[in-house]
C-alpha cells in the first residue's frame, strides 16, 4: 500500500501551550514546521487552565526566584530534579514578560503591573509568609495564553494539521527518531511525516481515571507512541488529584478560588484544613489538601445525603470580586453544580487532574533514555515538552500554576535546542524500508478483529479499575489486584472490535487507537505504583505511610515491552545555587 510522505524540518505533535510555544520559536527561525492536533489548536487542553502562571515578579508581595525554587523543590516532595527546577524558576519572569509583549491580556493592578494572586504551596523567604506569585488573566489564563500563541504562530506561518492524530514514532536501526505516522481523522488517510526533529507536546492522560478534570482528548497518545517504540516512561505512579473538582461531574474549580480567599468546609461548617496544614490551611500543597478532603469524607464529615463531598465557600468574597476575578468559576458552578457561588458554596471532591510523570527529558527538551539496556543518553531527533514530558520539575507533586510555566519555559527551550541541533545535522536521514508497517498492521488488526468487546466497554473497565485501585490513597492488596486487573484490561483492549465501521470522521477507529494509548499509560501507572513502597507527594501508601529517602529517592522507569521497572537517581544538585536537601514536608 502506497502511503503519502511529506517532509518538514520539525514535526510537533500537539498544539497546546507547549507545542505552540516550541513551534513559534522554530517558525520564527525560518524552519518548516508542521503541528498536528486532534482538535482546533485553541481547543487544546491548555485552554482549560484557569488560575495563572507562576513567576516571582514581586508585583504584590516581595518575591524572588530562589523562594520559588525552594517551594517547587518542597512541593515535589524532593523528587524534582533541582537543576531543572532552577532552570525553570530563573526563566519565569522573562517568559511572562515575553508573553505580555506577545499581547497576552493579563489582568492589571491599579499601578498597571501584571495582576498576581496567591496559590497553594507558594511562600516568601523559604517557607515563610504566603507569597503572591501567580500571574493571571481572570480565571481564564490558559485560554488567554493559547489564543495569544496561536495568533503569533499564524503570523509566523506555522503549518497546522488540524484534526490529525499521531499514530507511531518512526525510528531507524540506530534508534534515531525520524518523524511519525499520522492519520487524518476525517478521511482515515495515513501519512508519513518525515522530520529532522520530532517533538511531542501531547499533554496528559487523565482519561485513564473514571473521575477526571481532563478533556476527552487527553488519552496519553504521546506516551503510548513512546512506550511502543521501546522508550521507557518515567515516574508514572505520580498522579495529582485536584482537591476541588465539581462533585459528580469532575469539572475543575480552580485553586484561584482559594487564592482569592475562598475556603473549604465540612458538614459541620468547620474550616477543617487548619487540622491538616496549620500554617498554610486551604493553600497547602494539592496532595495535602486532597488527602485532607478524603480523610474528612472517610471519617464521616462529608456533606450531602451520602456524606461523599465537601463544600467550597466563596460567597463572602462578594459579587464584585467573583464577577471580576472568577467569572468562569461562577459559570461552571451554575452550569455543572446548579449553584450560584455568589449565594451558596460549591460541592467539591478530589478528582484526577495532572500527570507528574511522562517521557523522560532533560531541561532542553531532549528525550533521554536507555535503549532497553545500557546507559541513559539523548535519543537523537526526539524531544518532548509539557505534561507528556517528565523533566522532572514537578517530582511527586506539582504546585498550582507551575504547569503553565513549565510549558512556556520548556517549549521555548526545546525550540532553541532543536535550532542548534539542526545546525549540526541539517539533512534528513533515510527512512527505513518498513517505515509504516507497524502502523498499518495495527490498523489492519482493528479492521479485521471479530467477536471482541466494544471499545466503550473496555474503556469503561479500564477507568473503573484505575479509579478503584490507584486513587488518592493506595493499599497493598488493592495495588496488587490492580496490576492483575489492568493487565487483563490491556489484553481485552488488544482484542476489541470496531462495532461501527462508518467512515464519517472515523470516530470508532480514533477511539480504538486512543484506547491502545490509555492501556499503555494505565499499565505503567499501576505497575510503578505497586512497586514504590513509600508515601511521597501524590503517591500515598496506606502500608508505607512515610517517605523513605534512603531507599526511594529515585525516579521510576517503566519499560512497556516487558513491563519491567528500572530506576535512576534524582538530580539533587542545582546548576549555580546550593541544593535544598530533603527534610520533613509540612505546611
Amino acid at each position: 500500500m502506497a502511503i503519502a510522505r511529506r517532509k518538514f524540518d520539525a514535526v510537533i505533535v500537539g498544539a497546546g501551550g507547549a507545542g505552540m510555544r516550541a513551534a513559534l520559536q522554530l517558525s520564527e527561525a525560518g524552519l518548516k514546521v508542521a503541528v498536528l492536533s486532534k482538535v482546533f489548536p485553541t481547543r487544546s487542553h491548555t485552554v482549560a487552565a484557569q488560575g495563572g502562571i507562576a513567576a516571582a515578579l514581586g508585583n504584590v508581595t516581595e518575591d524572588n526566584w530562589h523562594w520559588h525554587m525552594y517551594d517547587t523543590v518542597k512541593g515535589s516532595d524532593y523528587l524534582g530534579d533541582q537543576d531543572a527546577i532552577e532552570f525553570m524558576c530563573r526563566q519565569a519572569n522573562e517568559v511572562v514578560y515575553e508573553l505580555e509583549h506577545f499581547g497576552m491580556p493579563f489582568d492589571r493592578l491599579e499601578n498597571g503591573k501584571i495582576y498576581q494572586r496567591p496559590f497553594g504551596g507558594q511562600s516568601q523567604n523559604f517557607g515563610g509568609a504566603q507569597a503572591t506569585r501567580s500571574c493571571a488573566a481572570a480565571d481564564r489564563t490558559g485560554h488567554a495564553m493559547l489564543h495569544t500563541l496561536y495568533q503569533r504562530n499564524v503570523r509566523a506561518n506555522t503549518q497546522f494539521f488540524i484534526e490529525w492524530m499521531g499514530l507511531d514514532l518512526i525510528r531507524d536501526e540506530q534508534g534515531d527518531v525520524l518523524g511519525v505516522t499520522a492519520m487524518e481523522m476525517e478521511t482515515g488517510e495515513v501519512m508519513v511525516l518525515e522530520a529532522k526533529a520530532t517533538l511531542f507536546a501531547t499533554g496528559g492522560a487523565g482519561r485513564i481515571f473514571q473521575a477526571s478534570t481532563n478533556a476527552f482528548i487527553n488519552t496519553g497518545d504521546g506516551l503510548g507512541m513512546t512506550a511502543r517504540a521501546g522508550i521507557p516512561l518515567e515516574d508514572m505512579e505520580f498522579w495529582q488529584f485536584h482537591p476541588t473538582g465539581v462533585y459528580g461531574v469532575g469539572v475543575l474549580i480552580s485553586e484561584a478560588v482559594r487564592g482569592e480567599g475562598g475556603y473549604l468546609l465540612n458538614k459541620d461548617g468547620e474550616r477543617f484544613m487548619q487540622r491538616y496544614a496549620p500554617h498554610a490551611k486551604d493553600l497547602a500543597s494539592r496532595d495535602v489538601v486532597s488527602r485532607a478532603l478524603t480523610m474528612e469524607i472517610k471519617e464521616g464529615r462529608g456533606c450531602g445525603k451520602d456524606a461523599d463531598h465537601l463544600l467550597l465557600k466563596l460567597d463572602h468574597l462578594g459579587a464584585d470580586v467573583i464577577n471580576m476575578r472568577l467569572p468562569g468559576i461562577r459559570e461552571i458552578a451554575i452550569k455543572f453544580a446548579q449553584v450560584d457561588p455568589i449565594k451558596e458554596p460549591i460541592p467539591v471532591v478530589p478528582t484526577a487532574h495532572y500527570m507528574m510523570g511522562g517521557i523522560p527529558t532533560n531541561f532542553h527538551g531532549q528525550v533521554v533514555a536507555p535503549y532497553k539496556t545500557g546507559p541513559e543518553e539523548v535519543v537523537p531527533g526526539f524531544y518532548a515538552v509539557g505534561e507528556c514530558a517528565c523533566v522532572s520539575v514537578h517530582g511527586a507533586n506539582r504546585l498550582g500554576t507551575n504547569s503553565l510555566l513549565d510549558i512556556i519555559v520548556f517549549g521555548r527551550a526545546a525550540g532553541n535546542q532543536i535550532i542548534e541541533d539542526l545546525k549540526k545535522s541539517p539533512h534528513h536521514k533515510p527512512l527505513p524500508v518498513d517505515v509504516a508497517d507497524r502502523t498499518l498492521a495495527r490498523l489492519a488488526r482493528l479492521e479485521s478483529q471479530k467477536g471482541g468487546e466494544s471499545v466503550a466497554q473496555v474503556g469503561t473497565a479500564l477507568r473503573k479499575t484505575m479509579q478503584a485501585h490507584c486513587g488518592v490513597f493506595r493499599f497493598a492488596d488493592m495495588l496488587k489486584e490492580g496490576v492483575a486487573k489492568i493487565g487483563e484490561v490491556a489484553e481485552r483492549a488488544a482484542q476489541t472490535e470496531i462495532k461501527d465501521k462508518s467512515k464519517v470522521f472515523n470516530t470508532a477507529r480514533i477511539e480504538a487507537l486512543e484506547l491502545d494509548n490509555l492501556a499503555e499509560v494505565a499499565l505503567a501507572t499501576m505497575v510503578s505504583a505497586e512497586a514504590r513502597n513509600e508515601s511521597r507527594g501524590a503517591h500515598a501508601r496506606d502500608d508505607f505511610p512515610e517517605r523513605d529517602d534512603e531507599k526511594w529517592l529515585k525516579h521510576t522507569l517503566y519499560f512497556s515491552t516487558d513491563r519491567r521497572l528500572d530506576y535512576k537517581p534524582v538530580r539533587l544538585k542545582p546548576m549555580t545555587v546550593e541544593s535544598f536537601p530533603p527534610k520533613p514536608r509540612v505546611y
